[in-house]
């Protein structure tokens, strides 16, 4: 009787939040709830790094070329693995391409009968280096019965017999209890490689197991890199600052530095530079247009911005409110100048007719989405999908990334886009539903459309848990998917698209513990802190 009662209670709720839902959409009214931007720009503009100057990187380069002798010197195919791992974690793969490619080549011809508890290491890194691995290798440590290798388990449960005093044991629970709860919720493919190069590297630092020369180049290539970063967020801070477009649209989310973060996630090699402050300038301004479709404009003025992109010009937006005319023509102007800088770094036609048609396809799903909301409609899971994976921005940032990521604008490299039509779409899928998974609630109070969470409650008549649970195999179905066409790609083609990929992964680092565009006093600042500004001593 007692759960009856529990269950009656729970969907009595449930049944009154979506009413509340469906009475807020009858009548919308948008309110921005976004807190003004918590950096200070001419701190940031004044910082500088000795880690900028060449010699550190002369340095580095001598550091690797000791550290290749260890890839040689190393015999066993078990020990080449966990050195691969190692300078992977430590984000040092490119130093080591030509070597690693080597030794996982020869991983393959090589029988591990007596390294079965190495499979699965074997496993993931041939399927993370693009190669194919059979699921049969994992085949003798899980024999879908329930076995798994015992030790860790063992382990695990045995420190729930602590006694008080026995600190060991209450550390081995607290130290397993926190890798599971944080491997089971993003996974180590599922994060950004560069964003867990520092927890890897204090890791090692205090393992005392790493070769100390591997460790020295990983502390001094951090530095370098983080050195390299802070100059590409300077010269975006003042393209930032010199639109003068902040103080006309108060109602939006002045988030450059974040909108870099992002960027730094999607291309963070060194010599990506002019990539990542195109992928921010294109991220800041989905934010602001978003901002614009979500909060602040009427539909009427909305179809009319949309028409306005749809034509590419500026006299179309005349009259619109004047912050709306801002918009179009920062928009308009930065497209136009990213488009003339793409093409003087690496020849071919113009790919400004192609990246019009994303923005145009991005500002129409808004559109849609406008309209929902001013109906009061809740669509059905299926539609909010067909049309959310454009509105979540991510198939107009994957073009910007293919676009930009090309050596050279070629025919071919502007196909590689329809090639890789099914992963953007699931790329874009994840980034729409972590989204959702985080912003929800906050919407939901700004008056924004349904998410995907509550389409999902009204369709299927469920809880929100039960939404939450549903949406998350979405996500798990959707990296499936992904992994499935990444590994039928060609190698060229794989170092480009990954960068893509890296937009999935990124929604992941932005989400994971909340709104990081929304919200900046909370994880994501800390996430920025550590690896913008602090340099590894």
């Amino acid at each position: 009787m007692a759960c009856r009662n529990i269950v009656s209670i729970v969907s009595t709720m449930q049944t009154q939040k979506l009413h509340h839902i469906k009475e807020k959409k009858s009548h919308p009214e948008k309110i921005s709830t976004y807190k003004p931007n918590i950096w200070k720009y001419d701190h940031l503009l004044s910082l500088t790094s000795q880690y900028s100057e060449k010699k550190y990187k002369v340095k580095a380069e001598k550091l690797k070329e000791e550290v290749c002798c260890t890839f040689s010197d190393t015999a066993s195919p078990v020990a080449q693995l966990e050195l691969i791992d190692t300078i992977d974690k430590l984000g040092l793969s490119s130093y080591f391409e030509v070597e690693t490619r080597k030794a996982l080549e020869n991983t393959i011809m090589y029988s591990m009968k007596n390294c079965s508890n190495h499979y699965a290491l074997c496993f993931r890194l041939l399927r993370k280096h693009g190669y194919n691995a059979s699921q049969d290798m994992l085949k003798d440590l899980f024999d879908g019965k329930g076995k798994l290798p015992s030790t860790l388990l063992e382990l695990f449960e045995g420190s729930h017999l602590s006694m008080d005093g026995e600190n060991l044991l209450n550390d081995i629970r607290l130290l397993l209890s926190d890798i599971v709860d944080r491997f089971t919720s993003n996974p180590l493919a599922w994060r950004v490689r560069w964003y867990d190069v520092r927890t890897h590297i204090i890791t090692a630092q205090n393992s005392n197991n790493t070769n100390p020369m591997l460790l020295k180049l990983a502390k001094l290539n951090f530095n370098i890199i983080q050195a390299t970063h802070q100059n590409d967020l300077k010269d975006v801070i003042r393209w930032w600052s010199n639109l003068c477009i902040v103080e006309d649209l108060e109602f939006t989310r002045d988030r450059i530095v974040e909108s870099f973060f992002y960027a730094v996630g999607i291309a963070s090699e060194a010599q990506h530079g002019s990539i990542r402050k195109w992928i921010t300038k294109v991220i800041q301004l989905v934010l602001i247009i978003d901002d614009v479709y979500d909060i602040y404009a009427s539909l009427a003025d909305v179809q009319q911005f949309t028409r306005a992109i749809e034509k590419w010009d500026p006299n179309e937006v005349e009259r619109l409110p004047e912050c709306m005319q801002i918009c179009f023509r920062a928009l308009h102007a930065t497209m136009e100048e990213i488009c003339v800088e793409i093409q003087e770094q690496k020849g071919g036609p113009s790919i400004l007719p192609y990246l019009k048609q994303v923005w145009i396809d991005f500002c129409k799903a808004l559109l849609v989405e406008a309209t929902w909301h001013y109906e009061g409609h809740i669509p059905t899971l299926e539609d909010y999908l067909d049309n959310g994976w454009i509105s979540s921005s991510g198939s107009l940032i994957s073009f910007h990334v293919i676009y930009c990521m090309t050596n050279k604008i070629t025919n071919e490299n502007l196909d590689l886009c329809k090639n890789c039509q099914e992963i953007i779409y699931h790329v874009s899928v994840i980034i729409r539903l972590c989204n959702d998974q985080a912003t929800s609630t906050a919407e939901l109070e700004r008056g924004d459309v349904a998410s995907s969470i509550i389409c999902y409650m009204q369709q299927e008549n469920v809880s929100e848990d039960a939404a939450r649970e549903y949406i998350e195999s979405i996500i798990l179905d959707s990296w499936k998917e992904i992994n499935y066409h990444f590994n039928k790609l060609s190698t060229s083609h794989k170092k480009i698209v990954n960068h893509v990929i890296n937009g999935a992964r990124m929604a992941h680092v932005m989400y994971h513990s909340g709104d990081g565009f929304g919200v900046q006093d909370e994880e994501t600042r800390d996430q920025i802190l550590l690896n913008l500004f602090q340099p590894i001593t």
